[in-house]
């Protein structure tokens, strides 16, 4: 079943780029719009490229130009990329995120940044309701996690902040607790993509795969530019995050509803009947085939 996307992020480290150019083209996704935080034109010029270079110019782009003087793209876009000439957006973020759900309905929205827009969204189109919300972000701990599925670096932990989140947490909160205004929310946190890697092993099983569609080979060339440099490897927030959207079963799901503590960092305790869901495994092989566009298993429940 084809997944109608709608995919917000932001261009200040990898992960977003690398994760446009596999939803642009994955079989199994119509990419419907994307929105841009916070919004600066050498944002829009960037993802208006990569569109471009996978034929994809059709795809509306969302964004508000914050005017802060910066660009906010990272230097590893511009050494895979180049430097593409600033441009204007299509429409005001939430507008075209309302424009886009009201055409389709049961489109997904895909967030892998700060939650400024989602946060805009919910504010001024009252009416609006997402039937599925994917979030890069959020944690859970212990008390959610089974002890097999624990990370060391997480071993002993209740909560942790995490930049989505924190990133515009007045948006983040109004998010998890407006209960009506999503079908579901499903929140791909750190404690399970801070175990996927693309390392050296990865993208060596890419390789013969690259050509499957236009938006794996440009990733694949971003990565083989990135591992030579850092040879270690990366960590996939967001393109897990993609994947899970496509695909929910190379998850293991619990429901929860999200706190803060004091510091503010976030956690999550158990809900039953909530419709908020945190991810607290992962199946890598499920996932690399999500990844490389193999038949995904179908919507959630």
């Amino acid at each position: 079943m084809t997944l109608d996307l709608l995919f917000d992020l932001e261009t200040q480290d990898p992960d977003d780029v690398l994760t446009l150019c596999l939803v642009a083209t994955h079989p199994e996704v119509r990419l419907r719009a994307v929105t841009v935080t916070p919004g600066s034109p050498a944002q829009v010029g960037l993802v208006r490229h990569v569109l471009g270079r996978l034929g994809r110019d059709d795809v509306p782009v969302g964004a508000d130009d914050p005017a802060t003087g910066r660009e906010h793209v990272s230097a590893f876009h511009h050494r895979w990329l180049g430097t593409p000439p600033p441009a204007d957006a299509d429409a005001a973020p939430a507008e075209l995120i309302a424009r886009t759900v009201r055409e389709h309905p049961d489109a997904v929205l895909l967030t892998g940044g700060p939650l400024r827009n989602l946060g805009r969204l919910l504010d001024e189109h009252p009416r609006i309701r997402l039937s599925r919300w994917v979030a890069q972000g959020g944690f859970a701990g212990d008390n959610v996690v089974a002890p097999e599925h624990r990370l060391p670096k997480f071993e002993g932990r209740l909560t942790c902040p995490t930049f989505n989140f924190n990133g515009d947490p007045r948006a983040a909160r109004l998010a998890l607790s407006s209960g009506d205004r999503f079908g579901r929310r499903e929140l791909v946190s750190k404690n399970v993509t801070h175990g996927v890697v693309y390392d050296r092993r990865f993208h060596e099983r890419l390789r013969p795969l690259r050509e499957r569609s236009a938006g794996l080979s440009l990733l694949f060339e971003g990565m083989e530019r990135y591992l030579r440099k850092k040879p270690g490897g990366k960590l996939l927030h967001d393109p897990t995050a993609a994947c899970l959207a496509i695909d929910h079963t190379a998850a293991i799901w619990a429901r929860v509803e999200m706190v803060q503590d004091a510091s503010g960092a976030w956690g999550a305790l158990p809900a039953p009947g909530s419709r908020t869901f945190i991810t607290v495994g992962i199946d890598h092989e499920r996932l690399f085939r999500t990844f490389t566009g193999e038949p995904a298993a179908g919507p959630p429940p």
